[in-house]
This record gives C-alpha cells, structure tokens and sequence, in this order.
C-alpha cells in the first residue's frame, strides 16, 4: 500500500511593516529591502514560496545593517583621510559601530538608556576619560570591547566618557541628551551626525574640547576613529558633512563647578594643580580659557590635562598682556590669573608679529644652500630660523605655534612638506626635509 503522501506544513510569516517616520537601523533597512521585493500574486504554494524569499531578504538586509556588515565593509576601498575645508563631497571616515549593548559586549545586559543609578558626570570628568583613551590610544574596533568594558567605537568612547551603563549608538545617544545650539557648547557636549542611508557605517559623534580659537570656527575634539582614538584641532563641525551634525549635551550632566561663561570651573584649585608634573583636569581648563583669549598659537595639538611648556608659555603671554611683570607673569596662574581667565576680565593676548624681513642679497640672488645637515631632528641654528621665518612669509607657517626658532622641530618638517606639496612634489621629494631645489624656489 502505497503511503499517502503528507503536504509539508508550510511556515508562515507575519511580516512586520516598518515605521515609515522611524530612523532607527532595523526599519531603514526593512524599507530598503521592500523596495526591491517583488509583489506577491502567486497562490498556494507558489505565494507561500514569494513570502518565504521576501522574508529572506529583509532578514539579510537588517542582518547586513544591525549585525556588523562585516562582508561589506571588508570588500569596501578604504576611504581617503579628512581635508581640511568641512565639504559634504569628503568621504566620512569608516567608523562603523556596533548596537546598543552592555559592558563587555554582554547582550542580556544591554539597554537604550543608562541605569537610574549611573550618577551625575562633570564637564571635567567627561574630558578627562575621553583622554584617558587618547593616552593609552585604544585601538578602533566596532566588536572589540576596551577594559573598561565598553565598544571600541565612536558611540562607545562617547558612551565611556559620559559613564553611561552601556554601549550606546549614535542613533540612541540623543535618547539621554538634550539638543542644544552652537553658541552653547561647551567641554563634555557632543556632536552627533546620523546618516539614515547608512545608519551604521555611515554615522558619526565626536566630543567636544573646546573652542580653539576666537571666532568659533575651530574646536578641540576627542573622537574613536581608526587606528586609535585622537585628540586633533578641527574644523566646525567636522571635516565633512559638517552642516548635519547636530549639538547634543548629556541629561545627567553636573551643573556644579560650571559658570555662565562656560568655564567648568570658577574657584581657583591652588596653585599646586598647575606646573611641571601636573596632569589633571585643570590644566585642560585653564588651556582652553587661554585659547579663547587668543593662546591658540602656543598649543600644537590642543589643550590637555599633562602640564606642558605650551601652557606655561601661553599663561605668560596672558600675564603679560595684563601689564604684569616679573613674579605676576611667571607662566604659573595664581588666583588673580584666574579669576581674570573665569570672568573673561582684562585685555587678551596679542596676536604674534610677523618676522622681519629678511636682509637684502646685495649680489640680488638666492643665498647658498647651507646643506642637508644643517637640517632636521637634532639640528639647533641660524638657519633653521632663516628657513622658518622664509616659509612664514612665504604663506606656509600654518604649523607653527611658536617661533620660527633655530632648534628643528616637526613644524619646520611640516612647514617644508607643505611647501614641496605646493610645488606638485610627492613621496620622496616631498619629506619636509630641504634640499637644494627646496631652498632655490623658497628664497628664490
């Protein structure tokens, strides 16, 4: 007898229709898949087949986006570093990050907001975690969990600094921020770009330093990008797709310690908070004050917590635009330096004066190359500066914050591989070490 032959149960699917006004990973990549589903017709089995293939593919489609898109980012070309400039046509930097999840990666911990226990966080605070990983420079990694527990990624390293319970996203971050405006940021904010057409790869947050000049058109900022979390002076908002990012600032931020102007601090912390072998909060502090009063030139990288030569030198120039001299104006701030930097009182620092020219050729031709040795890491003299001071007026003295001076320092290579780039030169012609072709066309 043959055995009647039994229809195969068929599975069915209740397809889940996605929030048309919703911008989280899941449902973009859900519209995205049903706009290349074909329509079903079919019946019977036919349509139950259709459904099971639809179902496939918004299934790989939120798999591609929510679960890492590791097969495609690995097939993608790297992307170009950031130019200067803020233009939309630069390729973001490739910072994909993960979903939301707790410490160490442990999904059954995860959650979209911070515990009701996470306690309040100061500005300070804030600034100092994220340079905690600048210092030990975390590698990025969007599956990777640091020490500390949480995602090496951007929204990971701002969910570090802002002690959240877990490892947020940059579409989940707003959930415990309030927006806030340009003209209100201030050290520990964030800035947040969200790209709904990739919402994991294509999204972005950095935190906010500082305004490293007077007109507000360049900041400090902290940011998890590869290889390792940085600490760089950039443009505002970023080096591209700069006019979608948006301000955010953390709901559970400390008020104490912050004044009307800004300052995360106003009670001067004593004098023994400041100078050699100081490494803290306030030192960060006090250098962004002193570049908002135009100490700018004096940082190269920008304020930070380890006390510097930068900050000595840039406290003295305040000191000294006061009128104040000899033991006032010795590089270390005391309560009056303060006070003035806090309440924004007394003059600010004068911009630098621009070399001299530089002496007349009586024979009217280019002075004789000195030589390569004369040159480069170690090299301390008269013609180091005489290269310096050519480069600043030949409009390429953007990397110094101090000088030109005769000991060789990476600003001088700078300053040079920005003029050989000028001239068309690349690779080994443009080292930012002179030669004689260099020195000719400079003084030439």
């Amino acid at each position: 007898m043959t055995p009647t032959h039994q229809p195969t149960a068929l599975l069915e699917f209740d397809e889940v229709e996605p929030d048309e006004d919703c911008i989280c990973g899941g449902c973009s990549a859900r519209r995205r898949a049903r706009l290349h589903a074909a329509p079903v017709h079919e019946g019977g089995h036919a349509a139950a087949r259709s459904v099971r293939r639809r179902a496939a593919v918004l299934m790989a489609a939120v798999g591609t986006v929510l679960g890492g898109g590791a097969a495609g980012a690995s097939g993608a070309a790297a992307a170009p570093a950031p130019t200067p400039g803020g233009s939309s046509a630069t390729q973001p930097p490739k910072t994909p990050q993960g979903e939301v999840s707790g410490l160490y990666g442990d999904r059954a911990r995860g959650f979209a907001a911070p515990r009701a226990a996470t306690p309040p966080v100061t500005r300070a605070q804030i600034i100092e975690r994220a340079q905690r990983w600048v210092d030990q420079k975390v590698p990025y990694g969007m599956g990777r969990y640091w020490s500390d527990g949480y995602r090496q990624d951007c929204s990971g390293f701002v969910s570090m600094a802002w002690g959240l319970g877990s490892s947020q996203t940059t579409w989940t971050l707003p959930d415990v921020a309030e927006r806030i405006t340009r003209a209100e940021l201030q050290p520990g904010d964030v800035l947040i770009y969200n790209n709904p057409g990739n919402p994991q790869a294509g999204s972005h947050v950095t935190i906010f330093g500082g305004w490293t000049d007077a007109a507000h058109t360049r900041y400090l900022a902290y940011e998890q990008t590869a290889p390792s979390t940085t600490r760089r002076d950039t443009p505002y908002a970023y080096w591209n797709n700069s006019a979608s990012y948006v301000p955010y600032r953390y709901k559970a931020l400390s008020g104490g310690g912050t004044s009307s102007d800004g300052s995360t601090a106003t009670a001067f912390p004593g004098a023994d908070k400041f100078g050699p072998g100081a490494d803290n909060a306030h030192v960060t502090e006090l250098g962004r004050m002193l570049v908002q009063r135009g100490g700018g030139r004096f940082y190269s990288q920008g304020p930070g917590p380890r006390w510097g030569e930068a900050d000595r030198k840039a406290t003295e120039a305040f000191q000294l635009a006061q009128g104040w001299r000899g033991a006032e104006a010795d590089g270390i701030p005391g309560k009056d330096t303060w006070d003035y930097l806090v309440h924004n009182k007394g003059r600010n620092i004068a911009a630098a004066s621009p070399p001299p020219p530089p002496p007349v050729d009586p024979g009217g031709g280019v002075p004789a190359f000195p030589g390569r040795d004369r040159f480069g890491p170690g090299a301390s003299n008269d013609d180091v500066r005489r290269l310096g001071e050519q480069l600043v007026r030949k409009g390429f003295g953007r990397s110094y914050t101090q000088g030109p001076g005769p000991r060789w320092t990476e600003s001088d290579r700078r300053a040079v591989q920005a003029f050989q780039e000028a001239q068309g030169w690349r690779g080994a012609e443009a080292d930012g070490h002179p030669g004689p072709d260099t020195w000719r066309r400079l003084f030439g």
